[in-house]
């Protein structure tokens, strides 16, 4: 699988699995073990890596800072209406960290995913 992807730590890699694959649209293209996983959707992949384990993603940097979820580094998942998006995820108990914001490249809102990971649900402005 050449190519590129985005990392995610990620704290359960079941619970990131079940809500990338249920709530986003996301399909599993490999899951090896149980501590990491290959998802995709429309040609993206996205690693989610567990906090433990003998992968390398988990490990300690020389200087001893570990990897840890919940940055501000974040995957775009572009969406058609944004309103009904954000509606069914608040129904399904989804955290945002704000509200819909409306910005000059269309409207935003920043979702967590269990792990605390951010993802910018993003609708483009109608033409």
């Amino acid at each position: 699988m050449p190519g590129i992807s985005v990392r995610y730590i990620v704290d359960d890699v079941d619970a990131a699995v079940e809500f990338y694959t249920q709530r986003l649209g996301f399909s599993v293209a490999f899951r090896p073990a149980p501590g990491f996983a290959i998802l995709t959707r429309d040609g993206f992949r996205l690693l989610v890596s567990g906090m433990t384990g003998p992968g390398g993603a988990p490990q300690a940097m020389p200087d001893g800072r570990k990897p840890e979820p919940g940055g501000w580094n974040r995957i775009q998942i572009e969406v058609a209406d944004l309103e009904t998006e954000v509606a069914a995820l608040r129904q399904a108990g989804a955290r945002f960290r704000n509200e819909i914001v409306q910005g000059m490249g269309g409207k935003q809102i920043l979702l967590e995913d269990p792990a605390g990971n951010p993802i910018e649900l993003f609708e483009a402005p109608k033409k």
